[in-house]
């Protein structure tokens, strides 16, 4: 299942950060980060529940970058 968020985000770097940080979390199969249009697309693991995932990947990201949002 893919997913896209709705995100805001300070620079591309942080956005970079964000990405390799979601990708770290179980159950996500890939994710990309595009600072650009602010969305992030989140790719979950077969079985996988979303909501779940997505709480781990925001507070992965909270720590790479605690100014960031993501609206789940």
């Amino acid at each position: 299942m893919n997913k896209t968020y709705k995100i805001e985000v300070d620079c591309a770097n942080c956005a970079d950060l964000m990405e390799d940080a979601a990708r770290k979390i179980a159950g996500v199969q890939s994710a990309t980060v595009n600072f650009m249009t602010q969305k992030m697309s989140v790719e979950f693991a077969e079985g996988k529940d979303a909501t779940s995932v997505m709480k781990d990947v925001v507070k992965a990201c909270k720590r790479v970058e605690p100014d960031c949002e993501i609206f789940l």
